[in-house]
């Protein structure tokens, strides 16, 4: 989902990719050495890898293995060239803070283990203290004042931490709780406990520019990757991370964070949404000349085309179900769901839904094919648009897997969530 390819799947020589597979942003490598996370141990590679389906809205194609039994990797989606661990790092960009992706594999399968074996003087790889349990007090806290939805204010007292990692519900939602693998919108005001310095967050600016992460799925700090967990959308929570739960025992020089700094975060849990979730609500009917479309529920959608048209030229949408959220920006990123079909016969090509897992990608950046940037970006989260795409907005003149060439295309789209976030 990172690199511009005429087509996702060409005959015998493409493999499969899901977004699941391209969560990541360039991070520069000082700042992982800063940080003090090491790669994990290789594993071998299985003998048989299983192939992912294939995502039809994505302009990526995987590059075959090259000799060395590694897959090529296109390099424009800001992997890194080696297996990095589960880091994350909080960076200011512009006016705002971005929380940065590292992916725990970079595509490429591991050494056969018989070919991998550590060598007597090879030095052995630092590790990390492990990540304490997660309490819900400690001898000494930080106070907290503010509303939920604004910018916190964060007062560290003059004694220092004792090492507890904490995560203390300072008021609670009502919303869908959050559980392992969701899509959560969260804001955040962060502080440096040892020096008072505030870390600047999501409140920044204007305004707030909410992050959109995956719930414990290991690519965030345990601080953020692990604390939203078993707490309500609308909860504000306060988390005390010691150098084990946020950036290790080098820190992070780049924000000015010591090797045994403690941090302290004023999470706002925006919205939390399950890997399945679709919209709900009554449909308006399309407007003659466009596909009529069925609500399956869970299911994919069915879309039947019109008689008797021509195929159109231009990128055409109409809204089933108005969102009540904020419109969605070039650069974003979005979580969806989706259901694509032929626009000559109806014919389904792909749908996330009968994969059970929404379909994240960033707006604005060719990550998708220009039909879904175009469609997508200026629409209200919560909404479900039917786009129909011209095939110069599609695969042109490229087939793509069971998608002829110069095709129009046919997209249902629930538009589940946005935020700043890791391109795919």
């Amino acid at each position: 989902m990172s690199e511009k390819a005429s087509s996702p799947d060409e005959g015998d020589k493409t493999g499969k990719l899901t977004s699941a597979e391209h969560e990541s942003i360039v991070v520069p490598a000082e700042m992982l050495t800063q940080a003090g996370w090491a790669p994990p141990s290789p594993a071998a590679r299985p003998a048989e890898a299983k192939e992912e389906p294939q995502v039809f809205a994505s302009t990526q194609r995987k590059i075959d293995l090259s000799e060395a039994g590694y897959a090529e990797d296109p390099g424009s989606s800001g992997r890194l060239g080696a297996i990095l661990g589960s880091v994350v790092a909080v960076l200011l960009i512009g006016s705002a803070v971005t929380m940065y992706y590292v992916n725990k594999d970079d595509g490429k399968p591991a050494a056969k283990a018989d070919s991998a074996k550590p060598t007597a003087s090879a030095p052995a790889a630092p590790t990390q203290p492990p990540v304490p349990p997660i309490k819900d007090s400690a001898k000494v806290l930080p106070t907290v004042a503010g509303e939920f939805g604004s910018k916190a204010t964060i007062t560290v007292p003059k004694d220092a931490p004792d090492g507890t990692f904490v995560v203390k519900e300072l008021s609670a939602g009502s919303g869908p709780k959050v559980e392992k693998g969701n899509w959560v919108t969260v804001d955040y005001t962060a502080m440096d406990w040892q020096t008072g310095k505030e870390i600047p967050g999501s409140y920044e600016g204007d305004k707030p520019k909410p992050q959109l992460i995956q719930a414990d799925a290991g690519k965030l700090i345990p601080a953020i990757d692990q604390a939203i967990v078993g707490h309500k959308a609308g909860s504000r929570i306060v988390v005390v991370a010691p150098p084990a739960a946020a950036f290790g025992d080098q820190g992070s020089p780049d924000l000015g964070i010591g090797a045994k700094d403690s941090l302290v975060f004023v999470l706002d849990i925006k919205q939390a949404t399950a890997p399945d979730a679709v919209l709900s609500g009554e449909m308006t009917a399309p407007p003659a000349g466009f596909p009529q479309v069925k609500d399956n529920g869970k299911k994919p959608f069915d879309i039947t085309p019109p008689k008797d048209t021509t195929d159109p030229t231009e990128l055409k949408s109409h809204v089933l179900i108005q969102g009540k959220g904020r419109k969605i920006e070039s650069g974003e990123k979005v979580v969806v769901q989706y259901t694509g079909a032929l626009y000559k016969d109806g014919k389904k090509f792909d749908s996330s839904l009968d994969r059970g897992q929404a379909f994240s990608f960033v707006t604005g950046g060719g990550n998708v094919i220009e039909g879904w940037d175009k469609g997508i970006v200026g629409q209200n989260i919560g909404s479900r648009i039917e786009l129909v795409i011209p095939a110069s907005l599609g695969y042109k003149d490229q087939a793509s897997g069971s998608i002829p060439a110069n095709s129009t295309l046919v997209f249902v789209v629930d538009i589940l969530d946005a935020g700043v976030g890791g391109a795919d």
